[in-house]
């Protein structure tokens, strides 16, 4: 794929509507294609500014946020994108998730367990994290001595192939609670994805193998959290 001649072709078209959202957007998906994620970052935040209830322009900008390793900005547009209306059904379960890495329980609890709720009811489609989002539950629920809800949530786990090992550790762990009565609750286990998990998130984060662009852009203007028009 020629990235430059696409880079060209949408600033051909910035250049007749600056007011084009699509050519905005456009480029900060051939950069993230390029895992040039600062400037994708710019591109998506112009692209956000002209369209400000797009949830796929917000949830865009939130994924940028967590390539650049800033989680806390990611979370404010997960949010947002679902108080506009997550017009692809990501947004919830990318908030669970960061709300996980900012070590936010109450928040990962809230929302992975909606998240939960709305597959089983068919309100949502079941992606491939469904199965990290049982996995969470249980070890919650049993470090918290809810055993009934952690054996449901154990039991899910068993069924997916990414979290069956960590499902049937947890499903002992939890009948052993309830035989001996004082069963501890053993962290081993905890958010340890096994080999072939690690290898599927891995290869579902990264792009096809593209080639970096050779030639060099100009740095994006600078930004911050003013710029984002919520």
């Amino acid at each position: 794929k020629n990235y430059n001649m696409a880079i060209e072709c949408y600033r051909n078209a910035i250049d007749v509507n600056p007011r084009d959202y699509r050519a905005w957007y456009g480029i900060g998906q051939t950069y993230e294609l390029l895992k040039m994620h600062t400037y994708c970052l710019y591109y998506y935040m112009e692209a956000q500014r002209l369209r400000p209830t797009d949830s796929r322009m917000i949830v865009a900008l939130g994924e940028s946020y967590e390539k650049l390793h800033q989680p806390a900005k990611a979370k404010k547009c997960y949010m947002r994108a679902l108080n506009v209306g997550d017009q692809e059904d990501i947004a919830m379960i990318r908030l669970a998730k960061v709300c996980e890495k900012l070590h936010d329980e109450e928040g990962a609890v809230r929302w992975y367990s909606k998240y939960v709720d709305m597959v089983n009811s068919a309100e949502l489609e079941a992606g491939d994290d469904i199965c990290l989002a049982h996995r969470y539950l249980a070890h919650y629920y049993l470090r918290n001595d809810r055993l009934s809800e952690a054996d449901v949530h154990a039991h899910k786990c068993c069924e997916f192939k990414e979290t069956k090992n960590d499902g049937k550790a947890l499903v002992r762990q939890i009948a052993a609670h309830r035989n001996s009565g004082s069963g501890v609750y053993n962290p081993r286990f905890a958010h340890k994805p096994s080999n072939n998990l690690r290898v599927k998130l891995a290869m579902s984060n990264t792009p096809g193998s593209q080639k970096r662009s050779r030639s060099t852009p100009p740095p994006p203007p600078e930004h911050s959290d003013n710029d984002m028009s919520f």
